[in-house]
């Protein structure tokens, strides 16, 4: 890299770096990702601005870095979307990496963190410590090309500190600069429309389905939107409800001792809760589940479509509650507690069955 480089690059981390004691200095508390957005910036930009200060860059494997999370016992997971967050206290138990076609892909199977990670899109891996009110705040962060968060993983107090700084000593990258080159990602390729759609072809696909992992590609196959599928296949394997349905839902299976699993993703992670919810508490725009090892921050004002979907599998008719936004992003994902082999628990499709079909409905 050529010196004028590297000193544009300096140049443009030291603005970045001013301009965020400047936001913060107008809100306070406000969130790194906050900022990020008020600045014009990517969260990963922000964090790589800070590198050589309280940011450390790791190398970029970071399925190795993965593997030896388990060393630091007990962490908190949170991965998030635009309009909700979700966070798992547990240890990085029983991982596999392995590759499916050009996919990298990667797996935590265990009661308390279960993740299905999609490592292509992980490109920029830092450790992080932070000062707060209740003192410093540890993490290691994950970033997609485009400087998006993929992954967080934050110690807690009943994590091992130690592990955590040989961790970063062990997996620290050669090179330190305080820059983050961004890369944008190509537009989804277009669905197909309706008229040129084999809708019988379609529904014929979606009846013989043996697995909810085979409705993905199914819909690649036909080059079907998910909503799209949901409009047209009729009332029996989806129908649209209304928005405040996740709230019903959260809510009946608090009071009725209802283990569900609880699904948030982006591109390159989907983390899962699988049990139950206790304590739910409206705050502001969000609409949250405040459990010792479970948290959710759902922003409902965001949910743009919210749809019952039944997909049918070896083991019976697997039921669904999928929250949309207006770009028709999965924004949540709810299914009753089950696993391969087990049906569908009774009690939720009771739940399920208490919403009403919205009148504008799609649905035929």
């Amino acid at each position: 890299m050529s010196l004028s480089v590297s000193t544009e690059r300096e140049s443009h981390s030291q603005f970045i770096r001013n301009h965020y004691l400047k936001v913060k200095a107008e809100e306070k508390g406000v969130r790194a990702r906050n900022a990020a957005q008020t600045m014009g910036i990517s969260e990963g930009e922000l964090v790589a601005a800070h590198v050589g200060d309280n940011v450390t860059r790791l190398i970029d494997d970071a399925a190795t870095i993965l593997k030896q999370v388990s060393t630091l016992g007990e962490v908190m997971a949170l991965t998030r979307n635009e309009f909700c967050v979700h966070e798992r206290h547990g240890v990085y138990d029983n991982h596999n990496f392995f590759t499916h076609g050009n996919m990298a892909m990667g797996l935590f199977v265990n009661p308390d963190i279960d993740l299905r990670l999609f490592m292509n899109h992980w490109k920029h891996n830092f450790a992080v410590i932070e000062k707060t009110k209740s003192g410093m705040r540890k993490s290691l962060q994950f970033f997609d090309k485009e400087g998006q968060a993929i992954h967080k993983i934050y110690i807690t107090k009943h994590s091992n500190e130690e592990a955590f700084d040989e961790l970063i000593v062990n997996h620290m990258h050669k090179n330190q600069e305080a820059y983050m080159e961004i890369e944008a990602y190509e537009k989804k390729s277009a669905y197909k429309t309706n008229d040129e759609i084999d809708w019988k072809r379609f529904r014929e696909a979606w009846e013989n389905l043996k697995d909810t992992h085979d409705f993905f590609p199914m819909l690649n196959k036909f080059k079907v939107g998910r909503e799209q599928a949901f409009e047209k296949i009729g009332s029996d394997f989806a129908y649209e409800v209304d928005n405040s349905a996740t709230r019903q839902v959260l809510e009946h299976a608090r009071d009725d001792e209802c283990e569900i699993m609880v699904f948030v993703g982006n591109r390159g992670c989907i983390q899962i809760h699988t049990g139950p919810v206790n304590k739910l508490v409206e705050h502001g725009p969000w609409y949250n589940v405040l459990d010792p090892k479970f948290n959710l921050h759902l922003s409902e004002s965001h949910i743009a479509r919210t749809w019952v979907t039944k997909k049918p599998t070896e083991d019976g008719i697997v039921t669904a509650l999928e929250l949309f936004d207006q770009d028709s992003e999965i924004i949540a994902t709810l299914f009753g507690k089950r696993k391969p082999g087990i049906p569908e628990l009774e009690m939720w499709r009771k739940i399920i069955a208490t919403l009403s079909i919205k009148e504008t409905s799609h649905a035929a």
